[in-house]
C-alpha cells in the first residue's frame, strides 16, 4: 500500500517485460469503469475519461499533455470520489505513471510499444533471406497487404495496407515475420 501497488482486494500481479503497463493500466481502468455505480460524478465520467486516455495513447494517438490530464483526472478522481472504488480506481494509472514512465514515452514520442502488446504501435516486417515463399501469410493476410518480391519467391509487407493484425506472425512456421 505504502508505494501506490493496491488494487481492489490488495492483490499482487507480477508481471515480466513482457508486460505493457500501459495496456496494463487500461484494462483496470476498463474493470473500474464496469463496476462504477455512477452515483458520483468523479468515478462515472473520470475512469472513463482515464480509460479513453489510455487507449488513445495505446492506439499511437497519445500526446504528451495526454499524460498531464491522466495525471489532473487521476488527483480528481482519488480526491472526490464517494466511495473506495472510486478512491483507488486510478491507482494502477498513477503507479505504472510513476514508476513504468519510459513505456508511456516510448508509446508517445516513438510510437512503439516496448512489451510489443500494442498492435496499432507495432510494425511486421518479412525477413526476406529466411522467407521461404510458402505464401502462407500472404493467403492468410486480410488486407491482402503482403506481396511477392519482384522476380522472387519471397514477399514484403506494404506497411500502407497493413491493419497489424498479426496474423501473418501467427501464421509463418518459419520465424520469417519479425515484430518492430
Amino acid at each position: 500500500k505504502t508505494v501506490g501497488a493496491m488494487m481492489g482486494s490488495g492483490g499482487l500481479v507480477v508481471m515480466d517485460e513482457k508486460t505493457c503497463m500501459v495496456d496494463v493500466a487500461k484494462f483496470f481502468m476498463d474493470f473500474c469503469v464496469d463496476e462504477s455505480c455512477g452515483k458520483c460524478p468523479p468515478c462515472r465520467v473520470g475512469t472513463k475519461q482515464i480509460y479513453k486516455t489510455l487507449h488513445k495513447i495505446c492506439e499511437g494517438h497519445g500526446t504528451e499533455e495526454d499524460l498531464k490530464v491522466l495525471d489532473d483526472l487521476c488527483d480528481v478522481l482519488r480526491s472526490s470520489s464517494l466511495c473506495g472504488l472510486g478512491q483507488t480506481s486510478p491507482n494502477p494509472t498513477m503507479s505504472t505513471l510513476r514508476h513504468f514512465r519510459a513505456e508511456y514515452d516510448a508509446h508517445i514520442k516513438d510510437h512503439k510499444c516496448p512489451a510489443k502488446v500494442c498492435k496499432q504501435l507495432l510494425t511486421y516486417v518479412i525477413n526476406v533471406p529466411k522467407c521461404t515463399g510458402c505464401s502462407l501469410c500472404a493467403r492468410n493476410c486480410p488486407t491482402n497487404a503482403i506481396s511477392r518480391v519482384e522476380g522472387q519467391k519471397k514477399y514484403i509487407i506494404d506497411q500502407a495496407k497493413c491493419i497489424h493484425c498479426g496474423k501473418c506472425n501467427e501464421v509463418c512456421r518459419f520465424a520469417a515475420v519479425n515484430i518492430d
